[in-house]
């Protein structure tokens, strides 16, 4: 695993998903399609790019759940960047056991730090570490079929 091939799997699968959103595209391939040609695909984890995109899609109602209780607002009311930010990190932090909780709050917080607007990261941060509290990071993931 190289940290930076990870980061770049994640800005890219941000991007995605944020298309995905916003389009409000059915398919999700062409949308992942259109930014991996724009992007040199030897800098990025390709089996955790797809990963993330696939678990996050197949599961926001379950993610979307998870990440309401830890809110000040309605998570339709989020801005589809932070929400997306969420939905990764929430993802990572319940199904990648693998990976530290600590650090996927700090990859949450760099890519709000890049696309968020200026206190995102405060936002991010305050969230994830609710949620971390709240579910002792041991509760289990389960897939929404």
């Amino acid at each position: 695993m190289k940290p930076k091939k990870r980061r770049q799997a994640r800005i890219l699968a941000l991007q995605v998903l944020y298309a995905w959103q916003v389009s409000q595209n059915k398919s999700i391939e062409k949308i992942k399609e259109f930014i991996l040609k724009q992007h040199h695909q030897v800098y990025i984890d390709m089996l955790y790019f797809h990963e993330i995109i696939s678990g996050v899609a197949q599961n926001i109602i379950f993610l979307d759940q998870l990440i309401s209780p830890c809110l000040s607002r309605k998570i339709y009311e989020l801005d589809y960047i932070e929400k997306n930010i969420l939905r990764i990190s929430v993802y990572e932090i319940f199904k990648r056991k693998d990976i530290p909780y600590k650090v996927v709050i700090n990859e949450g917080i760099e890519l709000a730090k890049i696309f968020g607007s200026c206190d995102s990261h405060k936002f991010i941060n305050g969230v994830l570490d609710k949620l971390i509290l709240r579910n002792n990071t041991k509760t289990t993931y389960k897939k929404n079929k």
